[in-house]
């Protein structure tokens, strides 16, 4: 069964194409395309759904125009996607399965900013993490004012001191990251999701032990750095700070809005010939 689901995306992608429906545009049940990228079950298929509704956030494109919810002919969850919601589910899904693999390749071809900015999928992770980041920090930022932190980028920095073992001026001169850009804009995947675990778990620490103080809250901060440097360097050898910078994310954010372009005028309805 997995072989004949691969062939949904082969070549022209016709079957794809085919189960497509129409109604002011083109678009795709969710359910359809879980089958299509061989997932067996919803709630696995949901989490790469989840991952590429935010990734829609983050770029600021209206998620109701991209995934609208509704109900399935036996009364289950679904959605209505349109070919951009089909791509970033399929770039956020396991590429372990070959037929998002081949889902993945398809949509390439069909988008020159795709060809050109986000063929790798990781890319598109990086901009949903980088985006969850930003809605995080937003929650450390008021959980640390409740401590009684007067001066959060001396808090901030204990974090990344904690986890990189330098403060975050010295660090960011050691990556070698550009004059005047952002570190987490160059972060990969794997580097955005340790930072994206030690803030959530600074927040839950400060809030747990009902942390008071601006010390007392830049020592938890520290301390939470230090437990996921250690888990990074034991999962693998690799020091956080020896982690390579990876390109400019704003550029990735640039090319996938260029893809939504380029997707949406292959489906817009084309104007009746008088």
């Amino acid at each position: 069964m997995g072989e004949e689901l691969v062939r949904y995306f082969d070549g022209d992608g016709g079957l794809f194409e085919k189960r497509g429906l129409s109604n002011g545009g083109k678009f795709w049940r969710a359910r359809h395309l879980m089958e299509m990228l061989g997932y067996d079950n919803y709630s696995s298929f949901e989490q790469a759904l989840n991952r590429a509704i935010g990734t829609c956030m983050t770029l600021g494109i209206s998620v109701p125009e991209n995934f609208q919810q509704l109900l399935s002919e036996e009364g289950e969850p679904d959605y209505k996607l349109s070919r951009f919601a089909c791509y970033l589910v399929a770039m956020n899904g396991n590429v372990q399965k070959p037929q998002v693999a081949s889902a993945q390749a398809y949509f390439a071809t069909l988008a020159e900013a795709a060809r050109q900015y986000v063929q790798d999928a990781n890319n598109v992770e990086r901009v949903q993490i980088r985006g969850e980041i930003s809605e995080r920090e937003k929650s450390l930022s008021a959980a640390a004012h409740s401590a009684g932190v007067d001066n959060y980028a001396y808090f901030q920095n204990a974090g990344y001191r904690g986890m990189y073992n330098m403060d975050l001026t010295k660090l960011k001169k050691f990556k070698g990251l550009p004059e005047g850009k952002k570190f987490l804009d160059f972060m990969d995947r794997r580097e955005l999701a340790g930072n994206l675990f030690r803030i959530t778990e600074t927040e839950a620490k400060l809030k747990n032990d009902k942390t008071k103080g601006q010390r007392p809250a830049e020592q938890v901060a520290e301390n939470v750095g230090q437990k996921v440097r250690a888990i990074m360097i034991d999962n693998t050898g690799t020091k956080p700070e020896n982690l390579r910078l990876a390109g400019d994310i704003t550029h990735v954010k640039r090319g996938l809005k260029q893809v939504f372009k380029e997707f949406l005028g292959l489906d817009q309805p084309k104007p009746k010939v008088p």
